[in-house]
């Protein structure tokens, strides 16, 4: 699977590039900043491989933290990869992550093709994965413990603080009971 790219723009359009890696063009789908670049500038890009039965399509953001995000959103029932790509590159990651864990739709809805439903399932599916306005990168032991105490209506960057001092190998009743009393003594 393709993930990064680094090559020279040779054509390129309204919505995608041609990027010449060594002999190979690959065709991106791209964000308008990567697509502001004139042909024969140099450029190093994230990629978004999708593969489907229809064919393969490479989508371009410039850094992995874009990357990252764009994953999340197509991770949205609803939100394919041309929307997330919209969204990301429609403005800056802090405020759309700060609107998720705002649960602010108003930021999404004036965005072409997403509708307040969608805003709305963007927030309730993304909101545990981004804390505090920033993206979550618990494991896998952990994530269940970080979605408790998210119910309970712990501060989210308090949770990921005391998460590394939690052994992922105790049970999750032992493990919340861990993770209560480091947060009583915040």
């Amino acid at each position: 699977m393709i993930a990064y790219l680094e090559g020279l723009i040779i054509e390129k359009s309204s919505n995608y590039l041609i990027l010449k890696v060594g002999g190979t063009g690959y065709k991106l789908i791209a964000t308008p900043e990567i697509l502001e670049k004139p042909i024969g500038s140099e450029i190093k890009v994230f990629i978004f491989h999708k593969s489907a039965d229809d064919g393969q399509t490479l989508f371009a953001v410039p850094d992995f933290k874009s990357l990252q995000f764009f994953e999340l959103l197509i991770s949205v029932t609803g939100v394919g990869p041309k929307m997330a790509l919209n969204i990301v590159s429609s403005t800056k990651l802090e405020l759309l992550e700060q609107s998720i864990v705002n649960a602010d739709t108003e930021i999404f809805t004036r965005m072409s093709g997403v509708g307040k439903k969608t805003a709305e399932r963007i927030i309730l599916e993304l909101r545990t994965k981004i804390a505090g306005g920033v993206l979550v990168s618990t494991d896998s032991s952990h994530s269940d413990i970080f979605d408790a105490l998210m119910g309970l209506g712990y501060n989210p960057r308090e949770i990921k603080e005391i998460l590394p001092q939690i052994p992922g190998d105790a049970d999750t009743s032992t493990q919340i009971k861990q993770a209560l009393k480091l947060l009583s003594k915040k």
